[in-house]
Order: structure tokens, then sequence, then C-alpha cells
């Protein structure tokens, strides 16, 4: 499980905006535009075999304990429907140090449901194969 901003908008690149011209022909006009015109905070829960839950949180909210334990019961529920298999040999599950993910309630919901948690290494930065390989592609 990792999150990440998405936006709604991202200007072009140079490369994207490139044009053919006449020698003679006069510039086209670029205007200022915004970085974004929104963002929205995304939580992707994936596994081997790809991409299994993507909660996009409302606006206006944040992501706390209550929020956050409640996706892992969509989860459970996604796993049974697409991926049972899954379920019967047990579920291991890695996110980073977040207070959200760290919390008691947390923790204990995650038990609940029968997930194994992993550790997060102790020092290690908080970069998962996810910043490489799957967001990029999203963003």
């Amino acid at each position: 499980m990792n999150e990440t901003w998405l936006y709604h908008y991202d200007p072009e690149t140079k490369q994207q905006s490139v044009e053919w011209r006449h020698i003679g022909s006069p510039r086209p006009k670029k205007f200022r535009v915004q970085k974004s015109a929104g963002k929205v905070l995304t939580s992707i829960f994936w596994d081997q075999d790809g991409i299994v839950l993507i909660d996009n949180l409302p606006k206006g909210q944040t992501i706390n304990t209550e929020y956050y334990s409640s996706l892992p019961v969509q989860l459970k529920d996604i796993l049974k429907g697409k991926r049972r298999e899954k379920i019967t040999k047990g579920v291991l599950f890695l996110h980073d140090n977040a207070p959200a993910h760290r919390a008691l309630a947390t923790q204990k919901k995650l038990a609940y449901l029968g997930f194994h948690c992993l550790d997060h290494p102790p020092y290690s930065p908080d970069l998962a194969p996810s910043d490489y390989y799957l967001f990029p592609g999203l963003k």
C-alpha cells in the first residue's frame, strides 16, 4: 500500500509542445499555466498480479486513523472476490510509518482482518517500489 498526490492537470513539457513551423512564421504565444487545477490523495493497494484497490480521498477530508482503518476492510472484500486463493494463504501487508498507519486502532483492525503486518525498516528512506514503477505511469 502506498499513497501519492495525483494532479488533475500537469502542464505539457517542452517536448510535447513542439510544433513544425515555416522559417518566417511567428512563434506561438505561450500563456503561463498553473501547476495544477487540483489534486487528490490516492491510496493504492496492489499485489504481484496488479492493482487491487484505488481509493481517492474525498475533498476536504484528511487521512486519519478512522478513515485509514476502513480501507483494509474494503481491501479484504475485494480480495474475497478477485483473489480468493490469496486470502486463504494469508495477506502480508506493508505500509509506511505514517501516524494513521501506526495507530493502535489501525493495528488492531489489521490483526482482526487476519492481515500480517510487515515492519517498515528503521532508518530507511520512505521509498517504495511503487514510487518507481507504479506512480509514474499513473501520473
